[in-house]
């Protein structure tokens, strides 16, 4: 399993620049032994004179986010301060920022986070924002890392939704260094596994296939490159990964092409026929319709829309 450092590309930034020209943006890389499960721990930090609102697609990947608003130099007592899972969403994600804030996240590996929670399968989140404690209910304790009583997957109720410890809370965002946050999210995420589990891992793999190869364009390709029938390759994702490997595949097409036409700026856009060809539609249109859809306009549109780096 990988343990590389954490990427430097901004795949599904909606208009990346622009959001960097807004905010402080970094990734770093979790502990040694968290590696293999996590791409990277990512940090944000914004003092905004009017609010902003960011847009992303979203990677096959469960995230942890731990966020606050208002005055970064306030204790996080006097802050709006919340911890969450955050499923893979199946949709484009926007969220408003405004005046001063901070978020931590960790983005885990598509695969990688049953072995942190193994008593579901991760398409329990999909969809989803929960609370920490939905998921790490001791998360609620003064640490986040004693021993709580099992969560429920009710209603989401008051009981399910216990306050997420002052203490770990402000140990991930209060700090004023990238060090000590990252510190304190290593710290959290050692205490709750990861449990080995040979699945994942094969899930992780298959994943990364689908990512790193782009010839494989059908979940048949993927049958038969494993051996795995098409039923226990479903069973697979759902558990561990959260989606089924023909949206997993189709995701990373979509990503593909913002990236191509984020490159294209002005010029409107690369060979739009050549490059449904290469990422395996049918035809243009098909992959015109599916940008449109995820993205709100059409590839050339947004690629005359971005701003330069």
């Amino acid at each position: 399993m990988s343990d590389s450092a954490p990427r430097e590309d901004t795949r599904g930034i909606v208009d990346p620049a622009e959001l960097l020209s807004r905010v402080r943006f970094r990734r770093h890389t979790p502990a040694p032994e968290l590696r293999p499960y996590l791409e990277h721990y990512w940090l944000i930090d914004w003092e905004l004179p009017e609010p902003y609102a960011t847009h992303v697609v979203p990677h096959p990947s469960v995230n942890i986010v731990f966020q606050r608003y208002g005055a970064l130099g306030a204790p996080a007592a006097e802050a709006r301060a919340s911890a969450e899972v955050s499923g893979i969403g199946l949709g484009l994600f926007t969220q408003k920022l405004t005046e001063a804030g901070r978020v931590c996240g960790v983005q885990f590996r598509p695969g990688g986070f049953r072995p942190f929670a193994p008593a579901w399968p991760v398409s329990t989140w999909t969809g989803r924002r929960v609370p920490l404690t939905e998921v790490f209910p001791d998360a609620g304790t003064a640490s986040g890392v004693g021993t709580g009583p099992e969560p429920s997957l009710g209603t989401g109720g008051e009981e399910d939704r216990a306050a997420t410890g002052a203490g770990l809370l402000s140990a991930v965002l209060s700090p004023d260094t990238d060090h000590a946050r990252v510190a304190a999210l290593d710290a959290f995420l050692l205490a709750h596994g990861p449990a080995p589990d040979p699945a994942a891992a094969r899930a992780m793999e298959l994943v990364d296939l689908i990512r790193g190869d782009r010839t494989v364009r059908k979940v048949t390709q993927l049958v038969s490159a494993t051996g795995l029938s098409a039923r226990s390759l479903q069973r697979l994702f759902a558990t561990h990964v959260g989606v089924g490997p023909k949206w997993v595949i189709l995701r990373y097409r979509i990503h593909e092409a913002l990236e191509r036409a984020e490159a294209a700026g002005a010029a409107g856009g690369p060979d739009w026929a050549a490059l449904a060809v290469e990422l395996g539609y049918s035809d243009q249109a098909h992959l015109v319709r599916e940008f449109t859809a995820t993205i709100g306009v059409s590839p050339t549109v947004y690629a005359r829309g971005v701003s330069a780096p």
